[in-house]
């Protein structure tokens, strides 16, 4: 029984690894191409837009949007501090997802450090989360309800040209 044991506990283990290990890999590669905050990875789920990068659409749109020159400027500050503030933040998630690498490629593996070190990238997901939604609010205030709606729309209809094929008919 105690070999059935171990042969149950050990492929559990490695079951475990490789399912960490796809999922540190996934981690690290999005971390590696330069990902940006307000992308549609880090989508929000029943947001303004939808987690598109929006205060940089709104900016990109400012004549559409007739936005005053107070409130590109509003914009702009906004961005600017959410990447001040996001930066470091990813940098600490980047390292300590390569730790978790790290401690996996150790035979056996530490899976009470690496539980550690899963739960202390939450919380820098987490942090990185209200951040993003802290921007995306004070963006909305910037603008007026008119100028939200028609960001939406905006929005709306790119995301549906991108949607369609090449060959499908509009």
């Amino acid at each position: 029984m105690t070999k059935f044991r171990k042969l149950v506990l050990g492929s559990a283990a490695l079951a475990l690894a490789a399912v960490v290990a796809v999922n540190v890999s996934a981690a690290t590669a999005q971390e590696g191409q330069g990902k940006m905050p307000f992308t549609r990875g880090d989508r929000m789920v029943g947001g303004f837009g939808g987690g598109a990068p929006l205060i940089s659409i709104a900016l990109k749109h400012k004549a559409e949007l007739n936005l005053t020159n107070d409130q590109v400027a509003n914009l702009e500050k906004i961005r600017t501090h959410h990447q001040s503030q996001v930066t470091p933040i990813q940098q600490q998630l980047t390292a300590n997802e390569k730790e978790i690498s790290s401690l996996m490629q150790q035979t056996p593996a530490n899976l009470i450090q690496i539980k550690a070190k899963i739960q202390e990238a939450e919380k820098f997901r987490s942090e990185l989360r209200y951040l993003r939604i802290e921007a995306l609010e004070n963006g909305r205030t910037v603008l007026s309800a008119q100028q939200q709606d028609q960001l939406k729309s905006l929005i709306r209809t790119t995301h549906d040209r991108f949607r369609k094929s090449p060959g499908q008919p509009s």
